[in-house]
Order: C-alpha cells, then structure tokens, then sequence
C-alpha cells in the first residue's frame, strides 16, 4: 500500500485534503485494493436514520485482496506466525500461499455443510491460526462471521447465537489458558441446550474426551477431508456485511454490531499503516484476543490487507513466567507490539527482573489500546519495553468505529504521554457541551463526536436498527455519539477522559475517572486503580477507589491517607476519593477491560444486582472484593 504517511508535514497535507474533499480522499485510498467493479458513488450518508454507504454498488471480496492480488509477490511471506500456550510446544508458521490453501479448503468445507452467503457463523475458538482461517472462509463464500471470545460463559453464548440467528458454529474440543485446561465444547452444548443450530464443526486441540452429536457435529480435520484447494471467492457488494461483533452492555441483551465489506477493508488496512508505520517485513505482534474488534482489525484483516506478518499468541502474558511477552519479542523479533494499558501495568508489577537477558533490540513501534494509558505506565513501557527509543502510539478508537480513530502516528506525529493526540486523516472530531453546542477552540473539555461520517464505522446494530440509532446517533442531531468525554489541550491534543458515564460530577465539578486513576497509580506502591461513583449525601456523588497496592506497609490508614493526599496533589481536593478500598485485584473480562459497572454496584451496596460474572478472568475476585467493601 503507498498510502503511508512519511513526515509530519505530509500528514498535516493529507488531513486537510481529508476534510476538504473527503470523498475524493477516500477514493484515492481505495483505488490502491482490488475490486471486480468500482464503485458508482463514493459516499451517501445522513446520521439521522442513520445511513452511511461506502463506495455504493463496488464489488469486491475482501480475501481477495490478502491473497490473489499479493500471491505473486508475497506468497512465500509468513502471514501468520502462532505462537502457543506452551513455550516448549512446536509454533507454526503458515506463509499467505500456505494461508490461502487452507482457507480455500475449509470455505469448500463450509459450502459443502450447506453454509452460504448471508448465512451467520458464530466461531468460538482458542487463539489458533485455524480461527482466522475460520474467518477468512466465511468472508470468502459470504457468509457473516461473528466471533465470540472463548471465555464467555454458554449463556452469553446462547444470547448471541439467538440473536443473530446463527446457522452454524466453529468451535475446539477445548483451550489452553496458562496452566489450565478449559473444555470449550462443553460450553458449546450447554448452549445448544437453550438455542439449536444446523452444523457444529471442531477443531482437535487440546485432545480431551468430547461429546459429538450424530448428524450435527463434525472434527474440522474430517470436514476437509477431500476438499480442493481452489475456490473461487464470492462477489460482494461493498455495503454486504462482512461480520457481526457483539459490545456486552451494562444491561439488556449484547449489540451486535455490523461491519461492511469494502469500508472496513480500506479503513482497517490503511489505519494499520499509518499509525504503527507497518514496513516490509515489520512482525506485528498484537496481543488481543480476536474475539474482540482490536484482534479482527490489527492481528487479521489490517495486517494481513497490508501484506503483513502477524502473530497469534495463544496464551496469556504471565505464563509460565512474566517475561513471556519478551521471550516472545526475541524469538520472532517483533517489530510492533500492541497491548493494553491493563498487561502493562500487571507486568510492571512484577518488576524488572522478568526484562533480565532480554533483549528486544528488534522493537521499532509500541502500542497501547482498550483504555487511556496512564503517565507512569506510559513511561515504564517507554523506558523498560522501548528503551527510549520506540514511539509509544495512544490509539483510541472502539468496536463500533471498525479501525484507530484519534492517535500519534509512530514517529510521524507527536505523542504525549496519556493522550491520543491528533486524528487520523479523514476522521473528524468535535467536542460539544450536554446541550450539543460545539465547543470551539483549545484548552477545552466535553463530550466526543464524529460530524462526519469514515469507512470503517458501524451501518446498524443487526436486527435492531433503532438500537444503533438511539445508542450513537440521537444524544446529539446530526453528529455520532462516541460516549466519552475528552479534553483538547492547547495544542489542540486529544485526550480520553473515561465515558461520560464514568464522568463524575461531585460538587458541580466534572471529574473524569480515568483522571482520578492517573493520580493515583501515580503513587509509589500503587500496581493498578478504578475508580467509580456512588452516591453521596452532601456531594451528590462520592468518588470510591478501588486500588491494588504492593504491600501495606504498617498502617493501612495511613496508606490510604497518603493516596488521597497524592490525588489531592496533583488533581485538588474536589477529586480526593472519599473511600479508598485495597484489593487483591480487579473485576477483569479476558480480553483485561476491568468490568467497572460491578464496581459501581459494589461501591452504592447493591451486591445483589452485580449481574452475570461468569466471564470474568477471575470471578473469585469479586466475593473477596464484595467482603471488603466500605458500604
């Protein structure tokens, strides 16, 4: 792709262009993919239904454009390196010629089971290479995809095979979790005990006994059996879905949030090349999970449209020891690595010495993703990871706007630790105040907007439309809704404040949570915080801090007392949390995002209404914190 931004001055070139003529900008950047017919229309769109459509009547399919237009050039390059949960077990490196054969046989595989285009696969798999393979089959007969993370508990499961309908699911006998060893199938068939599908394929793993139901269950090994190597990819329209991607909400049933065909592919590709400054031969090592946007967008479909190598990691970064990330780095000298603020800060926490021997001289860019980093974090990881000579890019973006939004550009843009800082061309943010009044200038804070639409936002929450409307396009006319609040400094950075539901408002005083956070990780001692709201007599809202600390030591109060001191410090006594509860940790989904809509329940004494937590890393870790909790 020759659309990667060089210098600073290039950027600020294109972004302009961007905003002046965005249709043209995009039409530039999309005529560098392949497509079996251009578009009539670059863009038509209202945010009050809302309708958007990208390159309106363009064919295309996606897989296409990862293999039969870079087979040539590419073929014999690592597309995907795996890297399993036991270091002592073999890896596996499938080349994109080797890639394009086994998805090639297992979409004949599909077609062969009755599976088609416009048909819903729900793929509920460990972090193996056949899970992209599974997605990228399903993307090259048509059929939509909607990965669900493997951690999720069979109810969570059955909600999201319902709701989308699902014909069929691609699932193992069970996965590899650190020193554990989970039986995904038996999540599969409690499900199927509430919901019915036509087909259930299984992928062999862990090699444990499984239970197979005649006519309905098959091994994936079995279902390939004979298939050709050839196939011919499906002709899509841009606007087709592509895939279906569930948000959990803090109530009611999940959204599944839709992904178009030829907006998200030239969004995602061209994101992934601009921000992490992708190069020829770079090994991309993002840590998600691809049950979540971050593993659809930068460890499949952004890397792999780039021509890229992209790492799958199978296990979790503190198994067998905390120095798992770095032996992995070395091993495949990693180029990019992107991770959450989450594992940066549970790493720190062990110290320096897993980095003993280490050498991770193969480390260009960084990247931090799923919620604002903080100060300390952001410096360790610069410091201890990229030995002060790694950009560290701030990517802010979600599930609902397909690719990075608001970010540094390695090495292009300036960063700033704890900010996102500038949008990427072609993206269009506002802030604007409750009422929706823009709010011009610099050195402001409000709520997030986007006026304008880009490639890779979402088209509807599937079978709802009204949901997706309500939830991002009706707070505001006009504009959509990210849901966080945000300050622009007088350089005129970004920088996330935590959702505006996690705004807090003591005293008439606006307080971003993730502020609060900032300050107190800030504290020596301090492994990581969250902080959330409760009601307060005097103050309307009080602010509750959950914090996890090395070691008291001595007296517990006096700990506390130096906390809030230190926020008091650096933020002022408005933001000094008025309970300070210390914990072993934090309510965690898989994927690291601490569920704070539980600590929001803990901290008002509503522990009967925590919800489901059967997803959680740890759910234990609630009880303990439910036993201590200062109602």
């Amino acid at each position: 792709m020759s659309d990667r931004l060089h210098t600073l001055s290039g950027y600020f070139h294109e972004y302009q262009k961007s905003v002046a003529q965005p249709e043209e900008f995009w039409a530039r950047i999309a005529d560098s993919f392949h497509w079996k017919k251009r578009w009539s229309k670059v863009l038509q769109w209202n945010f009050e239904e809302p309708d958007v459509r990208w390159f309106v009547d363009g064919k295309l399919n996606i897989t296409e454009n990862i293999f039969e237009k870079n087979l040539y050039t590419l073929g014999d390059r690592p597309a995907i390196i795996w890297e399993p949960n036991e270091p002592q077990e073999q890896g596996r490196t499938l080349t994109y010629r080797e890639l394009f054969v086994e998805v090639c046989r297992f979409a004949n595989a599909l077609l062969a089971k009755g599976i088609g285009k416009g048909d819903r696969v729900i793929i509920y798999m460990p972090m193996v290479p056949e899970a992209a393979i599974a997605m990228l089959a399903c993307a090259r007969i048509g059929a939509i995809h909607s990965v669900v993370f493997a951690g999720f508990s069979s109810s969570s499961l059955a909600d999201r095979i319902q709701d989308c309908q699902a014909k069929a699911i691609l699932t193992s006998d069970g996965n590899y979790r650190g020193n554990k060893k989970i039986s995904i199938k038996e999540i599969v068939d409690e499900a199927l005990a509430k919901v019915a599908v036509e087909t259930v394929i299984v992928y062999r793993r862990t090699g444990q006994e499984t239970a197979m139901q005649a006519g309905r269950d098959y091994w994936w090994n079995e279902v390939l059996e004979g298939q050709s190597d050839l196939h011919k990819a499906a002709e899509m329209d841009s606007e087709d879905m592509l895939f279906i991607l569930y948000t959990s909400g803090s109530t009611g049933k999940p959204k599944g949030v839709v992904h178009t065909v030829g907006g998200y592919m030239v969004y995602t590709t061209y994101s992934f090349v601009n921000v992490f400054q992708y190069q020829e031969g770079d090994v991309h090592f993002c840590t998600a999970d691809i049950g979540w946007i971050t593993g659809h967008s930068y460890i499949v479909y952004g890397p792999l449209c780039a021509g890229a190598t992209t790492l799958l990691f199978e296990g979790i970064p503190t198994y067998p020891d905390a120095g798992r990330f770095w032996d992995i780095v070395d091993k495949h000298q990693v180029a990019i690595l992107y991770t959450a603020p989450t594992a940066i800060r549970s790493l720190m926490g062990f110290g320096l010495a897993p980095l003993e021997g280490k050498s991770l001289s193969s480390l260009k860019v960084l990247g931090s993703v799923g919620e604002p980093i903080n100060e300390e974090a952001w410096h360790w990881y610069h410091e201890h990871i990229g030995k002060g000579r790694c950009p560290i890019v701030d990517t802010w973006w979600q599930t609902e706007t397909g690719g990075i939004l608001i970010s540094n550009m390695a090495g292009i843009t300036p960063a700033k630790p704890a900010y996102a800082t500038l949008p990427l061309p072609g993206v269009q943010p506002i802030l604007v105040d409750e009422k929706g009044t823009v709010l011009e200038g610099n050195d402001i804070s409000g709520n997030l907007c986007m006026r304008f639409p880009w490639p890779g936002m979402l088209r509807t929450t599937y079978g709802d439309h009204e949901r997706c409307r309500t939830n991002y396009f009706a707070t505001y006319p006009n504009l959509y809704f990210t849901g966080d609040g945000c300050y622009r400094d007088a350089q005129g950075n970004y920088r996330i404040t935590g959702r505006v539901d996690d705004v807090l408002n003591v005293s008439g005083h606006r307080i971003g949570t993730a502020e609060v956070e900032n300050a107190i990780n800030s504290h020596t001692g301090v492994v990581e915080s969250a902080v959330v709201g409760y009601p307060h007599d005097i103050k309307g809202q009080g602010i509750y801090a959950f914090v996890i600390i090395e070691s008291v030591h001595g007296d517990a109060a006096l700990s506390k007392l130096d906390i809030a001191q230190t926020v008091t410090r650096l933020i002022g006594a408005i933001a000094k949390p008025d309970k300070i509860q210390f914990v072993q940790g934090l309510p965690k989904t898989r994927s690291g995002k601490i569920m704070r809509r539980i600590l929001r329940k803990i901290a008002e004494g509503a522990v009967d209404a925590l919800g489901d937590t059967s997803t959680l890393l740890d759910p234990s870790i609630v009880e303990q914190i439910v036993k201590g909790a200062e109602l």
